[in-house]
This record gives C-alpha cells, sequence and structure tokens, in this order.
C-alpha cells in the first residue's frame, strides 16, 4: 500500500505518532478513546482522575464503567493465583472506591474480578507507557456520544506495538568526545528513540576492538545512585566503576538508558522507596503498587549496539534478564562479567533481594569482604 503523504511529507498521524499524543493526553489525566475494531472505550488515569472528570465518566458511562488493575496489585488485594489483569466492575464510578481499589496499602477485594479484555490489557499498556501507575478506568462508549469531543483516538494494536516501533526508529542524533575523570578519551553517542520521548546515549570508552567480544554495560538511570551518591542502592558504584575498568582495560561501551526505577519512572520510585522506609521490600513494594519485578525492556539497549557496529559482547552485568535480552536480539554474548558496588547498611537487604527473588548473580561473602576495613 503506498504511503500516505501531506504537504510536510509522511502522513502525521501514523500509529508511532497516535501514541505519543495518547501518551501525553494520559499522562495529563485526560481521557484518551481506545479502538478494538468497532469497540470504543474512554481510558483515565486511576491515579490523575479528579472529582470533576469522575462525575462527568459516571454521567457517560450510565453503570457500565470499570476499573482496570495489573496482576501484581490484584494479588495485593488477596486475588488467588492471578497472572492477568483483571477488572471491577464500578456500577457508579466513585472516586472513593477507585482509590481504595488502586492506590491505598491496606485495601482487600470488594467484588468478584472478571477478566481484562484486550483493551484493557491496552490501557494499562498505556499506562505503563506514561509512566504512571498501572490502573485504568475504562468508560464503553459509541461514537456518537463522544462526537464533537478534542478526544486523541489509538488502536489497541498501535499501543501494543509501541515499544518495537520505537526500537525501529532509533538513530544517532549527536556525539562528541567527552572526557572523564579516570577516563579521558570518552566519547558521548546520542540516540532518539527507544523509549518513550526520550533520548538514550552511549558512552564509548576508550578505543574499544569493535570486531571482536566488546565489554558492553547496560546501565537504567539512577537519579539518586548515580548523581547523589544514594546509599540505598549500588547504582553509582557499578556506573563510575565500570568506566574506570573500561578505561584500564582497552576500552568498552557503555549505555545509560533512561529507565529509572526499574521502569517505573522517577515518581513511581519515590513511592516504593517511601514504602521501603516503612519496611517493605524493594519487590513487595513495586507490587504493592501494581508493578512486576522489573518493567524494563532492552530491546531497544541491542539496536543501539548494532549501530554501533557491535555484535559480539562481554556483557557486565549480574543481572541474567539483561543477558538473554542481548541474545534474543540477535547478539552473541561471548561472556559476562560481574560488576560489584559497595554494601551499606542501608543496601544490603535490596541486594539480598535481587539476588533471591530476581535471581541476580550476587556474591554477598564477596561484597562483605570488599567492604571489610583493610589492614
Amino acid at each position: 500500500m503506498p504511503e500516505s503523504r501531506t504537504l510536510f511529507g509522511p502522513a502525521l498521524e501514523t500509529a508511532l505518532v497516535k501514541v505519543d499524543r495518547a501518551i501525553a493526553e494520559f499522562r495529563a489525566g485526560r481521557p484518551v478513546l481506545l479502538r478494538d475494531g468497532d469497540t470504543l472505550a474512554l481510558a483515565v488515569s486511576a491515579e490523575l482522575a479528579d472529582a470533576e472528570l469522575v462525575q462527568r465518566l459516571d454521567q457517560l458511562a450510565a453503570g457500565d464503567g470499570h476499573l482496570v488493575l495489573s496482576a501484581p496489585r490484584l494479588r495485593r488485594l488477596g486475588a488467588k493465583a492471578r497472572s492477568e489483569a483483571g477488572i471491577f466492575v464500578l456500577p457508579a464510578i466513585d472516586l472513593e472506591r477507585i482509590e481504595t481499589l488502586a492506590l491505598k496499602l491496606d485495601s482487600r477485594m470488594d467484588a468478584p474480578v472478571a477478566p481484562a479484555s484486550a483493551l484493557d490489557e491496552a490501557a494499562l499498556e498505556l499506562a505503563r507507557l506514561s509512566l504512571v501507575l498501572p490502573a485504568a478506568i475504562l468508560v464503553p462508549v459509541d461514537a456518537a456520544e463522544i462526537a464533537g469531543e478534542p478526544l486523541v483516538e489509538v488502536g489497541i494494536t498501535a499501543i501494543g506495538g509501541y515499544r518495537a516501533e520505537q526500537a525501529a526508529s532509533l538513530h544517532i542524533v549527536g556525539r562528541a568526545p567527552v572526557p572523564l575523570e579516570g577516563a579521558p578519551e570518552t566519547e558521548f553517542v546520542v540516540f532518539r528513540g527507544g523509549e518513550g520521548l526520550r533520548d538514550q546515549v552511549a558512552i564509548i570508552v576508550g578505543n574499544p576492538d569493535l570486531t571482536g567480544a566488546v565489554p558492553v554495560r547496560l546501565h537504567s538511570a539512577c537519579l539518586t545512585g548515580d548523581l547523589f551518591g544514594s546509599l540505598k542502592c549500588d547504582c553509582g558504584d557499578q556506573l563510575r566503576e565500570t568506566v574506570q575498568w573500561m578505561a584500564e582495560n582497552d576500552g568498552g561501551v557503555l549505555l545509560y538508558l533512561d529507565q529509572e526505577g526499574r521502569g517505573n519512572g522517577i515518581a513511581n520510585k519515590m513511592r516504593a522507596y517511601k514504602l521501603q522506609s516503612q519496611g517493605w521490600d524493594t519487590y513487595d513494594a513495586d507490587e504493592v503498587l501494581g508493578f512486576d519485578l522489573d518493567q524494563r525492556h532492552f530491546d531497544f539497549a541491542a539496536t543501539m549496539l548494532k549501530q554501533l557496529g557491535v555484535t559480539r559482547v562481554v556483557a557486565l552485568t549480574n543481572n541474567p534478564q539483561k543477558i538473554g535480552a542481548i541474545e534474543a536480539a540477535g547478539l552473541e554474548v561471548a561472556a559476562s562479567q560481574r560488576v560489584l558496588g559497595r554494601p551499606t547498611a542501608h543496601n544490603v537487604r535490596y541486594l539480598a533481594s535481587k539476588r533471591d527473588r530476581a535471581g541476580h548473580f550476587i556474591d554477598m561473602d564477596a561484597l562483605m569482604a570488599r567492604a571489610a576495613p583493610k589492614d
């Protein structure tokens, strides 16, 4: 089929553009019109809906609205062995009940849960892409009811394919030498695309031999650890020590990926930190908020490496998920190497949780020996 064109080139209303606009609307707390064939529904972020909007939705829903929640949140509410999202029917779209089911810590199920539809799943994915809590209010509508309303409409197929489209659209938009302390021969390469509307950065340290197995670290951005030296994690240590190691060992590539809080975003990370300060385990805190163990995706990281000419890697990581993602994207992992941070009184439980619950290759004895005072 020939490409639709406008005065400015390819049609502006591509699937990718529609999802971009839908993300902006959803993140702002405004309704988005989802389409699955001939079926339409308005979707609104449960955490961002205010009393006035809920009242309007209730009038429109006439008893047919529902709240869709992720499987982790349903488990926290008391659902048994659920591995998929589900819905609560909302005879009345009541803000207090929505907040109780979607947001409050001590909530329990107050009604049966029905299976989520494809529209519901798309609404949750839109919430994740928007970096808000994975909980959405849906109101089925027909075209006549919302005629003339300035709504962004997007198909569920476009939402489902958005991440892959973003990875395919990755391209380099700028690069320059940036000398670093301890690694003066370093180049920053900025890519556009890949994850939401955010840029990603590859840091090439030294002069790695791109024809061989290149030392590579996929490093997810951590504002608190990387920039401020938080004692709650080992991210800042891993970042700086990886760059130093590469500078001292023939170079490598560090991908600095904008995936704060295991892909949940900085706001949800702070919510999880608040729960951790009250005694919750890091993964339990995320589950309370409705998130799985890890929301990150690494397919676009592999695309970045391929565009830099890297085909074989030595993976500098403790995370088996990253190794699997690199291999699944068609790159060869010739070997892997652990990246140790410093254990502190504030992060030992966190490191043990990553080892025990997410399968990270973390030798706690080696870490503690590293932290022991030297004679």
